[in-house]
């Protein structure tokens, strides 16, 4: 049997018929940018996320560079941030000429640690942005509560969690702008690449607007600020548009293959992802932890059943960002965690049966295989 971690064949075919519609309809009616489409999906994600604006742009690292200038991030600003996520979280930053400064991770949510977060500010510190790894928001309750007293701006990076839940609120709900991906692969994706800020903050959201079409203002070809190409183009809205309708039921389906694995690996020893009691998790990744991840990698692979690694090297670490000065141990709990992780497949087109399979190849390589 294969188990695939992603299959957006089989998600496009359960909606062929519609997608194909769309998109031909939009490019039999000519308006490929900024057009109908777009205004309509940009409103129905503010209505996702009971935010008051929603702004389209290409991607979710551009999304974030545009919440960060929207803010005035720029050289000689630090940015608190995690070491343990994907590299457009701090490229960003670094892209704007700031400095990320890394607070390390919850073990147990992989999210960073609020805790650790005062003794990480300093005189330079304009903001923290915090990420929603694998479809859990951060504590950002707590976040918000320690950057209000310091008077932060907050940035949350929710490209994991679109329609995830804090508290009973939506992403963006405690920070002033959240930052979204539709990279093809995540819960709600394009057939390419699209991103999102939402926020409830009119000078934020009028400054980005500004900036993805050119630093724009008051109509063609005036420019107030030195701005960027980032636009969600037409066929990316309609696209997104009718996979929304449908993004609550995969989310729940991932919510229910994620408590099969819960079930079936109940007795293994094996470290399952965490929930915080206040948190709806939507599951973008099943996240285990395993001694031996790397022989049960390749053990899962002999068998047909994909997986993967996110993230294997911290990026305090990484070769690209050696001129933070940042050193090996510095933060051990994402170092750990790096040598740990695997994430199983979870996606909504599985199978029970294919959740089982996965479970019992795990179970057969690791029937005790506690995390010590």
């Amino acid at each position: 049997m294969q188990v695939r971690m992603v299959d957006l064949q089989r998600q496009h075919q359960q909606l062929a018929q519609e997608l194909e519609s769309v998109v031909l309809e939009t490019l039999r009616g000519g308006y490929y940018v900024m057009g109908q489409r777009h205004a309509q999906f940009e409103s129905e994600m503010a209505d996702l996320c009971q935010s008051k604006h929603a702004i389209g742009v290409n991607s979710g690292t551009d999304a974030i560079k545009l919440a960060l200038r929207a803010i005035d991030i720029g050289p000689g600003d630090e940015v608190i941030t995690t070491p343990f996520t994907f590299v457009a979280t701090i490229e960003a930053i670094c892209l704007l000429g700031a400095r990320p400064v890394f607070v390390d991770i919850d073990p147990e949510t992989f999210n960073l640690d609020p805790n650790l977060m005062e003794a990480a500010i300093t005189p330079r510190t304009k903001a923290i942005l915090p990420v929603d790894l694998y479809g859990q928001i951060a504590d950002m309750k707590r976040i918000k509560e320690i950057s209000d007293a310091r008077g932060l701006k907050v940035i949350e990076d929710a490209a994991q969690s679109i329609g995830a839940l804090h508290h009973d609120r939506p992403i963006g709900a405690f920070a002033h702008a959240a930052t979204l991906s539709f990279f093809p692969t995540k819960n709600l994706g394009a057939a390419g690449d699209g991103g999102m800020v939402v926020t409830d903050d009119d000078e934020i959201a009028d400054r980005i607007k500004s900036l993805r079409v050119h630093g724009t203002v008051g109509g063609t070809y005036y420019y107030n600020d030195i701005g960027y190409t980032s636009r969600l183009d037409e066929i990316q809205a309609a696209i997104l548009s009718v996979k929304l309708a449908k993004l609550k039921e995969w989310n729940e389906r991932r919510r229910y293959h994620a408590s099969l694995y819960r079930t079936l690996l109940a007795n293994s020893g094996i470290a399952l992802p965490y929930v915080e009691p206040f948190n709806y998790h939507i599951y973008h990744q099943f996240t285990i932890r395993h001694p031996d991840r790397d022989g049960l990698k390749d053990w899962l692979k002999e068998r047909g059943v994909d997986s993967a690694v996110y993230y294997p090297v911290p990026l305090h670490v990484q070769n690209a960002y050696r001129s933070l000065g940042y050193q090996p141990g510095q933060f051990k709990r994402s170092e750990e965690a790096a040598l740990q992780v695997l994430s199983l497949p979870i996606h909504a087109q599985l199978t029970e049966d294919q959740i089982t399979y996965a479970a019992q190849q795990i179970l057969e390589y690791a029937p005790s295989g506690a995390l010590v």
